[in-house]
């Protein structure tokens, strides 16, 4: 159908993202038969959030299916449904209704991203792991018209698609995608607004055992400057470095700057030592000549 001008565009609702169609209907699967998809990046927390949701299931329960595939042991791997079934198994349901596809590996995963992508108060180290799942996956389908963009950005970039679906630059997307690149440690910070965005997408090029070094100076300091990585960057150009001289570049990098000193006389304190025709002009010329004379004697 074609969308008249001034026409409101209907967004894809989630059971379009997943491909549910309305034909299918839901069965009730054991949920000690259902696993969790592998590597799935987006967490599932016992918080204020997931207590309201075990109390929904209690009184109304599951209302909304999860999506489901079948693995190799005949048994379901979790695609879209995640936080719900932990809801279930927390209110102590046994089951939970589920649709059951038939999904290809990289079919799942874009699937699976697509439906908790839309979620608000993501973690960076979501967003980056399921970015990369996504692109991933995507290169490896060719960037198929079919699961991924319109007919009309066949020829974009993968990453290109995938920005324009989230609504982040394709740069920011390929941030997101360097945070894998940093140690656990390092990411937690990331999560938990400990170590900037920036500077961390900077560390995701150091090499991760130098990466194990800048946590510790984190954990003992508190704090981790840019111009510090910058440095420390410039200086792995020239070749490795062990652990001792990365704090002696951190150190330089933070050395407190020499304080500046003023220091005044008042008019009623020199006056007491000139004559009283000499100008504020004289009695500096004859400040400055006696101290001259007096940081030579110092130097003798």
């Amino acid at each position: 159908m074609k969308n008249r001008s001034g026409e409101k565009i209907k967004l894809a609702s989630i059971d379009e993202l997943l491909g549910v169609v309305n034909e299918e209907s839901a069965m009730e699967i054991e949920i000690s038969k259902i696993h969790p998809f592998k590597n799935h990046p987006f967490k599932v927390l016992d918080d204020e959030k997931m207590q309201d949701l075990v109390e929904s299931v209690r009184i109304n329960g599951v209302l909304t299916p999860v999506l489901l595939r079948m693995d190799d042991n005949e048994e379901y791997e979790m695609v879209s449904g995640h936080r719900r079934m932990h809801a279930a198994q927390l209110a102590g349901l046994t089951t939970i209704p589920a649709i059951v596809r038939e999904l290809s590996d990289d079919d799942a995963i874009v699937a699976m991203v697509d439906a908790n992508i839309q979620r608000e108060e993501l973690l960076p180290s979501e967003k980056a792991f399921a970015y990369k799942m996504k692109l991933e996956a995507m290169k490896r389908q060719g960037v198929r018209t079919d699961l991924t963009l319109s007919q009309n950005e066949t020829k974009l970039r993968s990453d290109e698609v995938l920005s324009k679906q989230v609504g982040e630059s394709r740069a920011q997307v390929q941030r997101f995608v360097r945070l894998t690149e940093l140690i656990p440690e390092l990411l937690d910070l990331v999560d938990n607004k400990k170590l900037q965005f920036t500077v961390a997408v900077n560390i995701s090029y150091i090499d991760k055992k130098v990466q194990g070094w800048i946590y510790e100076y984190i954990s003992d300091t508190g704090f981790i400057k840019p111009k510090q990585i910058a440095a420390l960057r410039n200086q792995l150009n020239d070749g490795p470095i062990n652990q001792i001289q990365m704090l002696s570049i951190f150190n330089n990098c933070v050395m407190a700057k020499k304080v500046s000193r003023s220091l005044t006389f008042s008019e009623k304190k020199l006056t007491k030592y000139f004559p009283d025709d000499y100008t504020a002009k004289d009695m500096e010329q004859v400040i400055e000549s006696l101290l001259e004379k007096w940081m030579q004697e110092q130097s003798c």
